[in-house]
């Protein structure tokens, strides 16, 4: 009997590892926002509730967070070289799926009142995304819908945005028309997609 229920702890415990891998890795097809919220239920639901609850369109949220992390969950910025070759600091505290900086991030617990969340967690990212959006399309009135706009600001910070610095950016630039671009793709996509709604709680 003990044999028994040693072997149902393994089988329980290497399928929970299983699953987190497979919930750790990018959705299969990244180009469309149907397929990955029917690969990834959850997030369809993290990112209505993300939507809801700051008023950022979720195609826009979802495009913001695929530039900046490709929807990997632990994402970093690369280290630079120490004498070309020792692998040295990282460009930044950037982290996670929304790779919000160690400030930010400390700013939007603060802010939120929450300080339980994970940058690694998809749903806690995309809050923070819906978070740190909502609040430049409030002081700085840009349009809810706006990404090309909004990726500015979460860039560039919203100082930065009203200063102009992004200006001379042809990258920053560049990056924004892209962020716009996929946005209205997935905006596209999303609208004709169906049955999400439906699906049940245990898939993706």
């Amino acid at each position: 009997m003990r044999r028994e229920s040693v072997r149902w702890t393994f089988v329980a415990v290497l399928a929970a590892a299983m699953l987190a891998g497979c919930a750790s890795r990018p959705p299969s097809n990244s180009e469309n926002l149907c397929e990955i919220f029917k690969e990834r239920t959850r997030w369809y639901r993290a990112a209505k509730t993300a939507e809801k609850r700051w008023q950022i369109p979720t195609p826009v949220m979802m495009a913001v967070m695929y530039k900046e992390s490709s929807y990997v969950a632990n994402a970093r910025p690369p280290r630079s070289r120490l004498l070309w070759i020792i692998p040295w600091k990282r460009s930044s505290s950037a982290y996670g799926f929304a790779q919000a900086t160690d400030a930010a991030w400390s700013d939007y617990l603060r802010d939120t009142g929450n300080r339980s969340r994970d940058r690694d967690d998809f749903a806690d990212a995309i809050d923070f995304v819906g978070w740190y959006l909502n609040r430049s399309h409030r002081r700085l009135h840009i349009a809810a819908d706006d990404a090309h706009a909004l990726y500015l600001t979460y860039y560039a910070g919203m100082g930065g945005y009203e200063r102009g610095t992004w200006r001379n950016n042809d990258w920053l630039k560049n990056a924004a028309a892209r962020v716009a671009n996929r946005s209205s793709r997935y905006a596209r996509q999303l609208s004709s997609c169906r049955g999400l709604d439906r699906r049940r709680w245990w898939f993706g």
